[in-house]
């Protein structure tokens, strides 16, 4: 998160010293921040309590998918046209991989989230429904 945030101040303060690049450095940062009322909704969610209901599986599945889409689709194809631009100076174009690089890091970060939340939710299913069938068919639960 501290690489993150450094690297978005840096490039601010890039674009405006060189008065250049704002369009890739405002681009990073609304890619960067779009998630962020997703972020902002589940803190509430957990601070109220109701994290853990399907409005939470909802914020959490939109939340992963504008990230993937964004930060990692648009971003890549973002950072392509500024690696192919001449336009750009290098330490832009580092700044750039960098930035995105940090994006892949918080990738990799949510989609074990995104795994181990799924694999709770699916086992948690699988118990419920078994318990289900054996209350179904001879009226009381399998105790260990």
């Amino acid at each position: 998160m501290l690489a993150h945030h450094t690297l978005s101040i840096l490039g601010i303060i890039l674009a405006l010293v060189l008065g250049e690049s704002g369009t890739e450095v405002n681009a990073v940062l609304f890619g960067s921040e779009i998630t962020n009322p997703l972020l902002q909704m589940r803190w509430f969610l957990r601070e109220t309590g109701r994290y853990h209901s399907f409005t939470g599986d909802v914020v959490d599945f939109l939340f992963v998918a504008l990230f993937t889409g964004v930060r990692i689709g648009v971003g890549a194809r973002l950072l392509f046209c500024e690696m192919v631009s001449p336009k750009p100076k290098w330490f832009v174009k580092v700044g750039g991989v960098a930035m995105y690089g940090v994006s892949w890091c918080f990738m990799f970060s949510i989609w074990r989230f995104a795994w181990r939340k799924s694999i709770k939710k699916y086992h948690a299913w699988r118990s419920r429904r078994n318990e289900e069938w054996q209350l179904k068919h001879n009226g009381h639960l399998k105790t260990h």
